[in-house]
Formats: C-alpha cells, sequence, structure tokens
C-alpha cells in the first residue's frame, strides 16, 4: 500500500483527503504543517511514496511562501519524492516557483477527487518507472552466451546434481580453481530455477573495497557521505526477486561479514545513510577457489556465515578432470571466436590436438579460451596448429622452472612468490596481486599474515 503525507493546516481537509484515500487503497499520514511533515519524513522515510502539499498555513494564508520554504528543503535532503502542491490561492507565479523547486503537478482547491487520484497515480506510477530505471541502468551483467555441452562423467554428474536442486530456492556454495567455470554454472542454475525471469545479479567480492562495500551491496540514500550527490540501489534490492551471484566471496572483510550473514539469516537491510529496514526476496548462489577450512582456522572467515553459505556445497573438476572435454571445448571456442572475428578457422590440426590433450591447464577453461581466441585472432591457416596455440612452449618453459625450484613448504613458497611479485612490480601491491592471480583484499591478507613489508 502506498502512503501518501498530507501536508495541511486544516483538519477538516485532511479528514476529507484521509476517507478519501483510504477509500482508494492509500495511507493517509497527516502533518499540519512543514514543520511536522520533515520530522514524519525523517521518521518514516521509504514508507511515504508522495507527498500532497498545501502552499498556505496558518501564518501565511495568501503568499504560498511556506508552501516554497518547504519545497526548498525537500529539494535539498535526501528525499527523492514526487510532491503535488495544492492551494485555494492560485497564480502563475506561484505555480511557476514551485515547479523550479520541483513540484511535480498543481492542484487547485476545491478539488475534484477523481482530478487528485488521477495525478496521483500517474505520480506514483512515474516514480516507479524511474525507479526501475535506476535499476536496470546498475545491471552491469552481460547476456549469457551459447551453452557447451559437457561430455565428461565428472561433469555430468555435477549437472545432474545441479539439475535436482536448481528450481528450488536452496543457497548453493561452488568451490573449485580459478577458471573453472563458476560463474557459468552460477548463470545456470539461476536460467534453470523459477526465479530465471527475474535479474540475475553478479558481483566480484573481492573488487569492492571494504570502505564502499555498504554503498555496493546495499545501496546508499542521496547526502549519506560527502560524494553521495545520488542515491544508488543496492546489489540486493537489484537482484530482488532474482539470483544474486557473489563471486570470490572468501574475500569478503571480516569486518563487513556480520552485515551479509544479517541479510542471509533474516532478508534484511538497511540503505546507508537510512534506519528505514528493507526486506530482500533474493536466492544466493556464492563461489570461491578458497580453503574455507583454512580460513576459519585463522579467523579470517565467520564460521557461521561458512554454513549459511554452503546448504548446497558443489565443487566444480579442473579442466584436467575432464580428460573427454578437451578437444571438444577446443572446437567450441574455435568456432565462437572464428564467427565473432570473422575468420575462417574451424578446426584444430592433428598436432594441436596432442598438444592440448597433454597440456596440465592450470588456469582451466579460462585460459583455454584465452589461448583458442588468440590463436583464431592470429592464425593465418584454416586449421589452428601447434605454433598457433604456443603450448609447447609454455609447457617446457614450466617444467624448466619446476627443476630450478628448490624444495620448500608451501607457507615458504607463498612468501617467496609474493617478494618476486612484488620486487617485480616495484612494490606496486595491486599490479603484485594481479601477478599472483590474487584480489587485492587477499594480497593485503597475505602480507600481513606472512609479516611482509613493502621494499
Amino acid at each position: 500500500m502506498s502512503a501518501i503525507l498530507v501536508v495541511e493546516d486544516r483538519k477538516d481537509v485532511r479528514l476529507s483527503l484521509s476517507i478519501l484515500f483510504e477509500d482508494n487503497g492509500y495511507e493517509c499520514i497527516e502533518a499540519d504543517n512543514p514543520q511536522v511533515a520533515q520530522i514524519k519524513l525523517k521518521a518514516a522515510e521509504h514508507e511515504i511514496s508522495l507527498i500532497l502539499l498545501d502552499m498556505n498555513f496558518s501564518m501565511d494564508t495568501t503568499s504560498g511562501q511556506e508552501g516554497l520554504d518547504f519545497l526548498s528543503w525537500l529539494q535539498k535532503s535526501s528525499f527523492n519524492l514526487p510532491t503535488i502542491a495544492m492551494t485555494a490561492w492560485s497564480n502563475t507565479d506561484l505555480v511557476v516557483q514551485a515547479m523550479r523547486l520541483g513540484a511535480n503537478d498543481f492542484i487547485e482547491k476545491p478539488w475534484l477527487n477523481k482530478q487528485l487520484l488521477h495525478a496521483i497515480k500517474q505520480q506514483l506510477d512515474l516514480s516507479c518507472l524511474q525507479r526501475q530505471n535506476t535499476k536496470l541502468k546498475q545491471q552491469l551483467s552481460e547476456p549469457c552466451q551459447d551453452e557447451y555441452q559437457w561430455r565428461s562423467p565428472c561433469m555430468q554428474v555435477l549437472f545432474r546434481k545441479i539439475n535436482a536442486i536448481a528450481e528450488t530456492d536452496v543457497g548453493v556454495l561452488l568451490t573449485g580453481d580459478n577458471g573453472t567455470g563458476k560463474s557459468e554454472l552460477a548463470r545456470y542454475i539461476h536460467e534453470k530455477s523459477q526465479r530465471s525471469t527475474a535479474p540475475f545479479i553478479a558481483v566480484n567480492m573481492g573488487a569492492i573495497t571494504e570502505t564502499l562495500f555498504e554503498s555496493e551491496m546495499f545501496g546508499h540514500k542521496k547526502g549519506a557521505f560527502t560524494d553521495a550527490k545520488h542515491g544508488r540501489v543496492g546489489r540486493f534490492e537489484l537482484a530482488e526477486k532474482g539470483t544474486l551471484f557473489l563471486d570470490e566471496i572468501a574475500n569478503i572483510p571480516l569486518s563487513q561479514q556480520a552485515k551479509i550473514l544479517r541479510v542471509l539469516e533474516n532478508g534484511e537491510f538497511e540503505l546507508l545513510g537510512s534506519s528505514h529496514t528493507k526486506k530482500t526476496n533474493t536466492r544466493i548462489i556464492s563461489a570461491t577457489n578458497a580453503n574455507f577450512t583454512q580460513l576459519i582456522e585463522q579467523e579470517e572467515f565467520r564460521e557461521d556465515l561458512y554454513y549459511r553459505l554452503n546448504t548446497i556445497e558443489f565443487h566444480v573438476p579442473a579442466l584436467k578432470e575432464r580428460h573427454e572435454d578437451i578437444i571438444p571445448l577446443a572446437e567450441f571456442f574455435i568456432q565462437k571466436y572464428a564467427s565473432k572475428y570473422k575468420r575462417g578457422i574451424n578446426t584444430l590440426s592433428s598436432d594441436a590436438e596432442r598438444a592440448l590433450v597433454a597440456y596440465h591447464w592450470p588456469g582451466n577453461v579460462r585460459e583455454m579460451s584465452h589461448i583458442i581466441e588468440r590463436g583464431v585472432l592470429l592464425s593465418e591457416n584454416e586449421k589452428l596448429s601447434i605454433d598457433d596455440l604456443h603450448i609447447s612452449q609454455q609447457k617446457q618453459a614450466l617444467a624448466t622452472d619446476i627443476n630450478k625450484f628448490p624444495f620448500m613448504t608451501l607457507q615458504q613458497a607463498e612468501v617467496s612468490l609474493i617478494t618476486q611479485a612484488l620486487e617485480q612490480t616495484k612494490n606496486h601491491i595491486p599490479k603484485a596481486a594481479s601477478l599472483l592471480g590474487l584480489t587485492k583484499a587477499s594480497m593485503y591478507r597475505r602480507l600481513e599474515k606472512h609479516g611482509i613489508t613493502k621494499g
């Protein structure tokens, strides 16, 4: 039910409007002057959908200045509500001033019920469309690509399990190495669910800084902080009635994990700068390549949040475990990129097939996609050859590096790699993190864990 704030000093007029609105399915909130209206707005906030403002009050019954002052205050505030001005002392100059200060419509007293109700419905519908447009502009997820049909037994087993739960609203945690295709699986689950016609919103948790976390996830009001010149719709609200995919879930800062846990437990959150509690109706799918057991033991991840996330947990196999898919998947990518770049390449040479099968695929499906794309772009032949793929050189280089690498513990190896990455990037932490395949947040945690300092 939409709530209308009526700002009017005459009690009999407020009563008449209250009866009219309640008979037509609206809730009426009354204020006998602009100062009381400001208090009620701050207390109720998003419960109010529209303001019906009398322009003249007991202090000055003809000029409309009190109404104009309220409109000026409203325009500078964080409230973004449609406002209909109303007065028995209407004149062209007052109407123009009111419109310049943000009034959306103007009604003269005595009003016609039908005309007033039509104006209210029109403004509420327009406000709803504007909110929907804001949501659509913020949805950055790309359209789903054509699907590859997996042939390997391990992937067929995985898809049977996924199909069994896809139509439910159960939370899903996808685990596995980087590049195994967890994002694509999350979208597949959404498309097979009963929420498939609603939004699928994906967010990389490792890319959100701690200071912007609440704004990104829950949204903020205009004026909530220094640079908040406009309101923002958060990811939970964008995904309303749909699916929210939290990628790199292990990278949520420990200080923010309790806020995510609260939403998962009772569906409640507040916009930054607001005291009004919102409810969300969203399915959560999350993904990670992290070792949660280790993170929980090191007190870097809340155990209760982990159990909330992994109602159903699926492990996504590495590409080297999907032996039957290597050549068909490569051919799938050839067709995809040959079509995209309008190249006349349609298959693999026999030596390229052997190289693909023998390769260990540390970067999994993502690496294969990049290798094939580069090959399609640079090849001058109708078939991709081993020279186009550059796999043998990569494999040989890796084998040489492994032979030279001294035996050490995993912790020593991690410290050594982080130190080398910092030296190579001249202590530029974001670049070093990218070089190691880590997010910036993960890199900072490892620096703190091992006591590594820059320089």
